[in-house]
């Protein structure tokens, strides 16, 4: 029994320090800290409205990604759903519709790309890897023969609109604006992530779906004998991820001015490990939005320390596998302990008395 004691009077405070992201955060401040000092310009206004833009299109589609892997899942298809959606929304503007008419199309495509992933795997019962894996392939195709390979720029009318959404900042530096200098601009990207984070960070904390949705993480079965609507919420959850890489991708969209059917190629495996490393489970049944916002912070701070250390870029790829291996190795669980715990207890048994 006193195994499980502490563990029912865990206070809050206990509960945080415990936590994966507290951990990758403080991991964050204290790299902060590190290249702030050996790299003055690391830590300019400049450099941080950088990195807070270059990080928040994943941080919006990890929140999407962990939905998805909370319910044991997984979701390979983001980066392929971007490309189709960039592409779709590029020629509606190259035809002249409204900014709103091409922004809802884009929308559109990706989500039809999502609700098929969620049909395959919560009505058919197909595997998550399968089924994603299937539309990676088949939504990067259908992007490319929209464009016709080509890169949409031309997009009449309303693209000073378009550009402006994906380009906003705010707050601005200038005689008229109210912010030093010393205060970033932060893109429209950033403030579109922190608002989406922190709908989802209130969705589970306080509703009844997000109870659902860790339940069926949980014990899939066990959730579906006590009443949980088992596909249905599988079903939302790969629509929502569908829906946050259709978002990102209509931002870069904006920001770029053009559009690509190469959007967001290995975009997928990024954002899987920017969940991973803010804790969530690939087992299922754990994930916050804060880890998923922090996680793809960390790998961006990484990213840019790399290039401004004047490490090859060719590296950044070992980093982030072994900041994943790391993750999963300090985050998931095995007979009541951590796989670290567990597999040095295989390396270094206690002898036998």
């Amino acid at each position: 029994m006193s195994d499980f004691v502490p563990t029912k009077e865990q206070t809050a405070f206990q509960r945080v320090i415990s936590s994966q992201p507290f951990w990758v955060t403080i991991a964050l401040i204290a790299l902060v800290i590190l290249m702030t000092a050996m790299e003055p310009s690391f830590g300019t206004s400049e450099n941080v409205a950088n990195v807070t833009r270059n990080l928040a299109p994943f941080g919006i589609m990890a929140l999407g990604m962990t939905v998805v892997i909370i319910t044991g899942g997984i979701d390979l298809s983001v980066g392929s759903i971007m490309g189709l959606v960039v592409i779709v929304a590029g020629l509606f503007l190259t035809w002249h519709y409204p900014w709103y008419i091409a922004f809802a199309m884009g929308l559109f495509s990706g989500l039809a790309c999502g609700a098929v992933n969620g049909f395959f795997v919560a009505y058919v019962g197909m595997p998550s890897f399968v089924v994603t894996l299937g539309m990676l392939s088949v939504a990067r195709s259908l992007a490319v023969v929209f464009s016709a390979n080509q890169m949409l720029y031309q997009f009449g009318p309303d693209a000073p609109i378009v550009k402006a959404i994906g380009q906003a900042k705010w707050p601005r530096h200038g005689p008229e604006d109210w912010a030093p200098h010393w205060i970033p601009e932060l893109s429209s990207q950033f403030w579109t992530m922190v608002i989406l984070a922190l709908i989802v960070g209130f969705v589970f904390n306080f509703t009844a779906w997000a109870r659902h949705l860790f339940a069926i993480g949980g014990n899939e079965e066990a959730a579906r004998l006590t009443g949980v609507p088992v596909d249905w919420i599988k079903f939302q959850a790969y629509l929502f991820s569908a829906f946050t890489a259709s978002v990102a991708s209509l931002l870069l969209l904006g920001y770029n001015g053009s559009a690509i059917n190469a959007m967001g190629q290995g975009y997928e495996l990024r954002v899987i490990a920017a969940t991973v490393i803010g804790g969530a489970s690939l087992m299922g049944g754990a994930g916050t939005a804060f880890g998923a916002v922090i996680g793809s912070a960390f790998l961006e701070v990484i990213r840019n320390a790399l290039l401004m250390a004047g490490i090859d870029s060719n590296w950044q790829g070992a980093f982030v596998g072994a900041f994943i291996v790391l993750a999963v190795l300090l985050g998931m669980q095995t007979g009541g302990k951590s796989i670290l715990a567990a597999s040095l207890a295989v390396l270094m048994p206690k002898k036998s008395r």
